[in-house]
């Protein structure tokens, strides 16, 4: 069974840069396409960026695009998201995502069969 845990959340201002990483076990997390996708308090969960599993394809929402960047080591089984000059609107519970190569689009959110546990992002003044 895959498994993902998310590390790194946590309250920052308006400006400021933070990292999350997803540490993958119980797959072949080299097969694994990779995503992140947030959900704000009371809104529907948002698609955020992805990265496909032979890291050829990267898909990033264009509320983020320019700011956040998707990254994978797969000799550490991680995943990670850099994201910078965050802004109030970035805040809300981050999941990491995963699925082995399908016929999904890499944003399709329906697409993913593995889910962490979500980490929280709160940007505040």
């Amino acid at each position: 069974q895959v498994q993902l845990v998310e590390f790194g959340g946590g309250l920052v201002q308006p400006g400021a840069s933070l990292r999350l990483s997803c540490v993958v076990s119980g797959g072949d997390f080299s097969r694994l396409n990779m995503a992140w996708i947030r959900q704000a308090a009371g809104k529907e969960r948002e698609f955020v960026t992805a990265i496909s599993f032979h890291v050829q394809k990267i898909y990033t929402a264009d509320s983020v695009e320019g700011r956040f960047t998707i990254s994978r080591d797969n000799n550490r089984n991680n995943v990670y998201l850099q994201m910078n000059n965050l802004t109030l609107e970035d805040t809300g519970t981050y999941y990491c995502a995963a699925n082995f190569e399908s016929s999904y689009k890499l944003e399709d959110m329906t697409g993913y069969d593995y889910w962490g546990q979500g980490n929280q992002v709160t940007v505040s003044s």
